[in-house]
């Protein structure tokens, strides 16, 4: 018990010994702590960032159009029963889907010059093809979408009434194109194929048409990684037949680049933080050797041990680290979500495992930084102190 009793005596005496000469220099102490918290919450906020990149840069690069597109197999078209196992199949744990657009395409005549039409839920393809330009307004019922390409050789304009024929098998029991008015409600400028085509809700080209004919191609925007678009590929093929899918291999590319480039760059500014933290730690824990160098020659002059004055310095840097650690990996979870709103302008989840990560962390690069500080303050010779040299 008397064992027992000295060593807790000697641990609140160790205790007391460290937080009082932490005390005593108060404006070092100060700068170590910023230092350090300022490496937490840097370190805390880019672990953050890094773990939900894929689904925030999933969702922004979504803004470039679909990254999966199904067609017919072995077959003219794609049953539109098909479109929720389709769904499913994509959505099934394996990604964030954004949004989907089946298409279905005829040729109909404007002014007897034939143009392209695309019928689709323009609901959809405003949220899978987010980058379109319409000068004007997207189109309700009875009213069309033109591209710009159409609109300059056609001569059309917004709010410009057209007649869409199409004859091609006609409605049954009618020896004459089938004709419907139309309302050009705006135009479309991507700079791509789009500009060629006349896209309206698919109910109105069905209804020009007069039949309710399958889907020619649908498109998925699916936030996801590489090896997660491979599976949805797998599942789809394997769960609804006569239909292939195939991601769009250059916006897959594309984004296996940009997220590599990001992990990079934010491995590459942790560590360099963290080297920062270390350099300026070690610079405050030297300046206090110098600082107490006659207090060391008198101590070990008096008989302490090396481990003695080690394990001081030693405990101060730790406790430093302790506390900017705790600090910073508080502040750092607030950094992450500032940044993420400003630049994603979405929230991520607030993991608090990372505040703990980060005093560890904090511990750990203070006391490789007191290395050199201790090493000093161990070498010192109580005979050349005391003499003033």
């Amino acid at each position: 018990m008397a064992v027992e009793n000295s060593g807790a005596s000697r641990r609140r005496m160790y205790v007391r010994m460290v937080l009082r000469s932490l005390s005593r220099r108060r404006s070092r102490v100060v700068i170590a702590l910023l230092a350090i918290a300022i490496g937490a919450t840097t370190l805390t906020g880019l672990i953050s960032i890094y773990t939900d990149i894929p689904r925030l840069m999933g969702r922004e690069l979504r803004s470039y159009g679909a990254n999966l597109v199904v067609i017919p197999d072995g077959k003219p078209v794609i049953d539109a029963n098909v479109l929720p196992a389709l769904d499913a199949a994509v959505g099934d744990g394996d990604g964030d889907l954004v949004g989907r657009a089946a298409y279905r395409y005829e040729t109909v005549t404007i002014n007897s010059q034939p143009v392209s039409a695309a019928g689709t839920d323009l609901d959809d393809v405003r949220a899978v093809r987010p980058y379109w330009q319409v000068s004007g307004a997207w189109p309700q019922a009875g009213e069309i979408l033109v591209g710009r390409d159409v609109a300059d050789q056609l001569g059309l304009a917004t709010g410009e009434s057209v007649t869409l024929a199409w004859s091609a098998g006609k409605k049954q029991g009618s020896d004459s194109d089938s004709t419907d008015e139309f309302t050009v409600s705006g135009v479309l400028d991507t700079g791509g194929s789009e500009d060629a085509l006349v896209i309206l809700e698919r109910a109105g080209l069905e209804g020009l048409t007069g039949e309710v004919r399958a889907i020619d191609v649908v498109e998925y925007s699916v936030a996801t990684s590489a090896d997660q678009m491979s599976a949805i590929v797998t599942r789809i093929t394997e769960s609804t037949p006569g239909v292939a899918a195939s991601p769009v291999k250059r916006l897959a590319r594309s984004e296996t680049t940009v997220l590599a480039t990001l992990s990079s760059l934010l491995l590459l500014v942790t560590v360099i933080v963290l080297a920062l933290t270390m350099i300026t730690v070690a610079t405050t824990m030297m300046a206090v050797v110098a600082e107490r160098r006659a207090e060391i020659g008198l101590r070990k002059a008096l008989g302490a041990e090396n481990r003695s004055i080690i394990g001081e310095f030693l405990g101060e840097g730790m406790a430093l680290g302790a506390l900017g650690g705790l600090a910073g990996g508080i502040a750092g979870l607030g950094f992450a979500q500032v940044v993420s709103l400003n630049v994603f302008s979405r929230g991520i989840a607030t993991d608090w495992t990372l505040v703990p990560i980060a005093v560890l962390a904090s511990v750990a690069v203070t006391a490789v930084a007191c290395i050199v500080p201790v090493r000093r303050a161990a070498y010192i010779e109580p005979a050349i102190v005391l003499r003033g040299e």
